[in-house]
């Protein structure tokens, strides 16, 4: 069984005993420190702000991610180094940087990933190769090589399949997104892409639980497309939603046990989740209070699926909602006493304890 998938598992099962307790990470725009991270606690909300790293991003944060265990925090940033990884202390927060990689990514990252098994980190960039991974181990490695087929622009999200055999990668102009099977080298040969291409630019992209469905928003509608996948590759896309997202997508999750997908766009209400079994279900309500502003590539359910939370433009950066499979959103949860100090880019609930 893969760790993300074992996580989700325990993170039902903790929800049995009491419900979800963990972390909460923002990476944001606009003022210093750009990271902010608190506790979360299902049912309460927001605890107390973590402490500022002692060493902070020199510029604006665009994504946060946790290793599969929890005990380190990956934050892609739009000045050097691009990359920057620190180790994790649930009740305690951030503990002292990991020195750089010898070979930094080639300019802003958008984007930043653990591979399942936490062996490998992974990061998209503005200027080619667009895409750059090393070995992970409580440090970087030597950065693999570039793939052989280089994506054709911008990377901008990027996830691995819970398997950890495939590296999907969305990014700007069609077809929007290029995935790669990836083994112990590093990147093989790239699939060939859909028979049926989303239009636009790529701007996330999402794996299902158990590896059968692939998800990515783009820009032009209809903003949400979605094909199965197997080890070949790019299976049929599946029929749009009756209910299109309301403009450019820029988000795409799928629930920890699979049976909800949750679009980000930048139009209102901003997040738009649909009940998902091998296809679109009819939307769900928006949530009685919206998020305050457009949503870049920010949704994350804690592991048990009982919260999502979405990062924003406008403050309190942050919006985090009781969520039901079936029933939808809840009221949402009071915002944290200390605010994040700018746009929200990229969050993410660390896994279960």
């Amino acid at each position: 069984m893969d760790p993300n998938t074992l996580k989700a598992l325990e993170g039902a099962a903790g929800a049995a005993g009491g419900g979800y307790s963990g972390d909460i990470v923002l990476a944001y725009q606009s003022s210093s420190p750009y990271i902010a991270a608190y506790p979360w606690t299902s049912g309460t909300g927001f605890g107390t702000k973590y402490s500022d790293p002692s060493t902070i991003p020199a510029n604006h944060c665009t994504s946060a991610a946790f290793s599969p265990d929890g005990a380190d925090i990956a934050i892609s940033t739009q000045n050097s180094p691009y990359i920057i990884v620190y180790p994790w202390t649930s009740g305690a927060g951030f503990g002292t940087k990991y020195s750089n990689p010898s070979s930094l990514p080639a300019a802003n990252s958008y984007g930043s990933i653990f591979s399942p098994d936490g062996a490998n980190i992974a990061c998209t960039t503005q200027y080619s190769p667009y895409v750059t991974a090393y070995p992970w181990s409580s440090g970087f490695g030597t950065k693999y090589s570039n793939p052989s087929s280089g994506l054709p622009a911008r990377g901008r999200g990027l996830t691995w399949s819970p398997d950890g055999a495939d590296l999907s990668i969305s990014h700007n102009n069609n077809p929007c997104v290029s995935v790669y099977p990836w083994s112990g080298s590093g990147f093989g040969t790239k699939y060939s892409d859909p028979s049926t291409i989303a239009t636009g630019g790529g701007m996330a992209t999402g794996f299902s639980p158990d590896g059968a469905d692939l998800a990515v928003a783009h820009s032009d509608s209809p903003y949400i497309s979605v094909w199965e996948w197997s080890g070949s590759g790019f299976g049929t896309k599946y029929a749009n939603p009756s209910t299109l997202p309301t403009g450019y997508g820029q988000g795409a999750v799928f629930s920890p046990d699979g049976a909800d997908l949750a679009v980000a766009t930048y139009t209102s209400p901003y997040i738009n989740v649909y009940p998902w079994s091998s296809g679109f279900g009819t939307k769900y309500s928006d949530p009685s209070t919206l998020p305050a502003g457009y949503m870049y590539d920010c949704i994350a359910f804690t592991p048990d699926g009982a919260d999502i939370a979405c990062a924003h433009n406008g403050s309190p950066y942050l919006s985090v909602y009781p969520w039901t499979s079936g029933t939808g959103f809840g009221t949402k949860y009071s915002d944290p006493s200390s605010l994040p100090g700018g746009t929200g880019r990229g969050v993410a609930f660390s896994p279960a304890a």
